[in-house]
């Protein structure tokens, strides 16, 4: 039997992506977020416009998608409640974000640079995909968010992860992604710990707080 709910978040299980982009000043910002889709060269972006990434896409135009393995769940958690942006809204503050410009030292990921945007890579991430912004679109059902249209123009994928004998095919089985569901982390169909999110949005969820 069905229940008729009103669910807090939708978010059924998606790929966490790390979002490489370029601040004002030049300096590199990283983001994790999971409200990305694909279909075939192009992506969307679903991004709360207080963020630094969606300043960043909409004045720079460009960023990069690193996409990173369940092993790094650590690294991309530490970014969960950080943000670039001094300018902290209330709602954020409740949830527990705190400003911080240096992302990837924070993560303790390495920094790589791009061949065709000025947006960085993260070295440790087996896929990283170099996109140029195509539009950005305000999300009808909620103004504070923007649906980011963005092309992807390189693609650089992790030597062993690729199909003996082809050029451009992944292998499944390789390929392992960290998943998002709930608020919490999934790496071959295995939970791996709750997300730093689910605490500031009072999720209950299943798993034990971290220590």
């Amino acid at each position: 039997m069905h229940k008729v709910t009103d669910l807090k978040v939708l978010y059924f299980g998606t790929p966490v992506v790390l979002i490489g982009s370029r601040n004002e000043d030049g300096s590199a910002n990283l983001a994790p977020m999971s409200s990305a889709w694909w279909l075939g060269q192009s992506c969307v972006l679903g991004l709360g416009n207080s963020s630094q990434t969606s300043q960043n896409l909409r004045h720079e135009g460009e960023c990069v998608l690193n996409l990173p393995s369940s092993v790094l769940v650590d690294a991309v958690d530490r970014l969960a409640l950080l943000t670039a942006n001094p300018h902290i809204t209330e709602y954020r503050q409740r949830q527990g974000y705190r400003h911080e410009r240096r992302k990837f030292a924070a993560a303790g990921l390495t920094e790589q640079a791009s061949e065709l945007v000025r947006a960085p890579r993260v070295a440790e991430c087996p896929v990283q995909l170099e996109c140029r912004l195509e539009a950005a679109v305000p999300l009808a059902g909620n103004p504070g968010c923007t649906a980011f249209e963005v092309t992807v123009v390189r693609a650089h994928v992790e030597e062993s992860l690729i199909v003996p004998g082809t050029d451009h095919y992944v292998d499944p089985l390789g390929w392992d992604p960290l998943i998002m569901k709930f608020c919490e982390f999934f790496g071959e169909g295995q939970r791996l710990s709750p997300s730093r999110l689910a605490e500031g949005w009072r999720m209950p969820g299943r798993l034990p707080a971290r220590v």
